[in-house]
């Protein structure tokens, strides 16, 4: 049986994608994205469950940043989650009683409109997860009188739901992916994505533009672009590219080649089934077979047959 480690403690949102992606695998709890990761650099665990985006915040900065550390891994699959948030509290508690808030900062995020709305004078702290927020706040003496999180986290640690579905959308959905060692990749199934890291040799005019172009040119789609500070000084940042396809397609494979020839370096982070199941549509001019032809037809002119 695999051993899965994922951002803890029990009731996270992460350890439910966990149970959807790999409902037979022993689970692994990690207090943080970082340790989950390690646990799988190390090989403590077979792979990891952890956020990467959410259609309200966005990228995963913590989750990004760490893909980017340490040994290389691969993303081999992905899952979008919808998430829906609660306000959870002690037995008793009612909720103009509620003065301190436990949560996630990307909890936070999305449920700043009922915050706002319902708890104004409410302080806001950030705990390393929704369910260790719940655990918190079920402990004897806790000063904090209230979580947000998954109402699973309630039910875990003995929390009542004050209310129910507070996000500021009904529609949230969090993507979770699932990340291993490296090892040959899941094999091509015609509606795929790919993810890589970008870095800028050197900054100058055109810079990214010149990254874009070697998308733009061979069809390939971008589905999200997002940039990170290196570290090193303000204005130094690399670039996340997630795009339709796989490594294995023409298109892509050559797209991989052009960054790698024009940037500093570029760290590939895995071909994996699309959660969707939305095929790309092939530009006029980018399909396997079209590269192939173009391939032989050069190969010719070297060769002086006209």
């Amino acid at each position: 049986m695999s051993k899965l480690a994922y951002l803890g403690p029990e009731g996270t949102f992460s350890e439910e994608a966990l149970r959807i992606l790999a409902p037979e695998a022993e689970r692994l709890s990690c207090p943080n994205v970082g340790a989950a990761l390690e646990a799988v650099r190390r090989g403590v665990a077979d792979a990891a469950v952890v956020p990467l985006e959410n259609s309200l915040e966005g990228g995963i900065a913590s989750t990004l940043d760490e893909l980017v550390r340490g040994e290389p891994l691969l993303i081999t699959a992905e899952l979008l989650l919808p998430v829906r948030f609660s306000l959870l509290a002690r037995p008793g508690t009612e909720i103009e009683h509620i003065k301190r808030v436990l949560t996630h900062p990307a909890a936070h995020t999305q449920c700043r409109g009922f915050i706002a709305r319902e708890l104004p004078d409410a302080v806001v702290v950030a705990s390393a997860s929704t369910a260790a927020a719940a655990q918190e706040v079920a402990l004897p003496g806790s000063p904090y009188d209230a979580a947000i999180g998954a109402a699973i986290a309630g039910e875990h640690y003995g929390l009542l739901e004050i209310a129910a579905n507070i996000g500021d959308r009904d529609d949230t959905v969090t993507r979770f992916v699932m990340v291993g060692r490296p090892a040959p990749l899941p094999a091509p199934t015609g509606a795929d994505r790919t993810s890589t890291v970008a870095y800028l040799a050197e900054d100058h005019p055109g810079a990214l533009l010149e990254l874009l172009t070697e998308f733009s040119v061979r069809g390939v789609n971008l589905s999200r672009i997002e940039s990170r500070p290196t570290g090193d000084g303000i204005g130094s940042y690399f670039f996340f590219f997630d795009f339709e396809g796989h490594v294995a397609d023409a298109r892509v494979g050559e797209a991989i080649s052009g960054l790698h020839r024009v940037c500093a370096d570029v760290r590939f982070l895995g071909s994996y089934p699309r959660a969707d199941g939305i095929a790309p549509q092939i530009r006029r001019g980018t399909s396997d077979a079209e590269f192939a032809e173009a391939g032989e037809w050069l190969a010719r002119v070297r060769e002086g047959r006209l």
